[in-house]
């Protein structure tokens, strides 16, 4: 069931490990999607601007927990790519133990101080009291996310992009009809949205474990491996809180910007929050980039093969060229449909401003999906191969970038700097990130010499 990336073309390896991920990015979306569109649709303009109230805030805290858990794998790719599977067991094993230190820390830490963050971002007092009860349920599932992104790493670290992507589906599937069931049936409001929501992540998450038991001989872990090992655990909190923190360090912007789009009124939070949820399903192929580049470098630079990682951004990167000019066709022929699917009401002109909002946001941010596929390709690509302090780096431009649109041009422009956010935040990002990535790549070469004669014939 294991995947080795440290042999064959690197083309073909990143298409058969990015097309499965993206698959599952792609469901992780769609039910994401559906809870807005639902809450939209049956629920009405205020719920919807509520949810959409906290997703910079849900961005930066569940943003973080998966950092951690994205981080925790690099490690265990790094031993398989080696062929150290006594390492991988061990590895396994610490993560689980770090794993519910943190989600217990995060959760009970969100849970006392929810009400308080929402006080701090301006939310609008309309929706102040749906905005707490969808974020609270959210922050006390913060196991659950735990449980299947640590998990799910684990499997992909290993080269099984496929098996978690069929757990999505099936979550996918189980959050819609739950949706349905809570907030059309049950009439638990926003509340039965984020209930929706925590329950299927969990399941996948027991998915995944259930899988790892069964199929993977390569984890039989013995008495002796469970027991938690410091230096593994500082290895694995020198990756994971490094992308944890770069996670949040890009979203104290998001917050920022949230906090600016907040003060613009209902309409434009509910307009961001659809545009954010069709951008976010729009950007996936993005996301499954990224992870397939951050498993792809640690297996090859555990097995000291430079040039193939290389090779590798190169080929992703003319991937994430040819797909941004698909996504800005979509954005142009179908933002203004795609809009419409999220508001109804006795109002057609409220309707309409949100509506041609959305498309506005799509558009603006499509046109910079290439700078974004740098972004998600290099960032992802270092902190695979063991540097994730520059991914910090990353972040805190991206963080100066979100802030300043957010403190000075929104103000000012409204809505339409609201839509620039984002790009301007992954233009900075790309000026640090370049860089960075050949400065490290030439580190590498010196620590591991010149190995190119050899990967080259693999």
């Amino acid at each position: 069931m294991t995947k080795d990336m440290t042999q064959g073309n690197p083309m073909k390896l990143i298409l058969g490990f990015a097309i499965p991920t993206l698959l599952g990015y792609l469901f992780q979306q769609f039910y994401n999607l559906i809870d807005t569109l639902i809450v939209g649709r049956y629920l009405g303009v205020g719920p919807l601007a509520a949810v959409g109230s906290t997703g910079s805030v849900n961005f930066l805290v569940i943003g973080f927990c998966m950092g951690i858990c994205v981080g925790f794998s690099i490690p265990v790719a790094h031993k398989f790519g080696a062929g150290d599977y006594a390492g991988v067991r061990k590895y396994v094993a610490n993560c689980v133990w770090l794993g519910v230190f943190f989600s217990v820390v995060m959760t009970l830490a969100m849970a006392f101080l929810c009400r308080d963050i929402l006080r701090w971002m301006n939310t609008p007092a309309d929706i102040f009291e749906d905005a707490y009860a969808y974020i609270y349920v959210i922050f006390i599932g913060i196991p659950t996310v735990f449980l299947y992104n640590i998990l799910s790493g684990i499997i992909r670290a290993l080269g099984d992009g496929k098996t978690p992507v069929i757990f999505l589906v099936i979550s996918s599937v189980m959050n819609v009809i739950l949706d349905l069931v809570f907030i059309v049936n049950f009439k638990m409001g926003v509340a039965g949205a984020a209930w929706a929501t925590v329950i299927s992540q969990g399941f996948s998450g027991l998915l995944c474990l259930i899988f790892m038991i069964k199929k993977f001989d390569i984890l039989r872990i013995s008495k002796e491996e469970w027991k938690p090992n410091a230096h593994m655990m500082g290895s694995l909190c020198s990756m994971g809180l490094p992308m944890g923190l770069q996670y949040s360090i890009t979203a104290i912007g998001s917050v920022i910007l949230q906090t600016a789009v907040n003060g613009l009124g209902s309409v434009a939070v509910a307009s961001v929050t659809a545009a954010g949820k069709i951008g976010g399903f729009l950007a996936c192929p993005y996301d499954a980039m990224g992870s397939t580049m951050a498993t792809y470098g640690g297996q090859n630079v555990g097995a000291r093969k430079l040039e193939r990682i290389k090779a590798g951004l190169w080929d992703c990167v003319k991937l994430g060229a040819i797909y941004s000019v698909i996504a800005f066709v979509i954005a142009v022929l179908f933002g203004a449909p795609l809009g419409r699917l999220f508001v109804e009401g006795d109002d057609p002109a409220l309707v309409e401003q949100i509506v041609q909002n959305v498309r506005l946001f799509l558009i603006i941010n499509t046109a910079f999906y290439f700078p974004l596929a740098l972004v998600n390709i290099i960032r992802f690509l270092i902190q695979g191969i063991g540097f994730p302090g520059f991914a910090i780096l990353a972040g805190v431009m991206e963080m100066i970038a979100r802030s300043l649109v957010g403190f000075l041009l929104v103000p000012v422009f409204g809505f339409p700097a609201a839509a620039l956010g984002s790009p301007v935040a992954w233009i900075f990002a790309d000026i640090f990130l370049i860089p960075a990535f050949f400065h490290v790549y030439k580190k590498l070469k010196l620590q591991f010499g010149d190995t190119s004669a050899e990967t080259q014939s693999s």
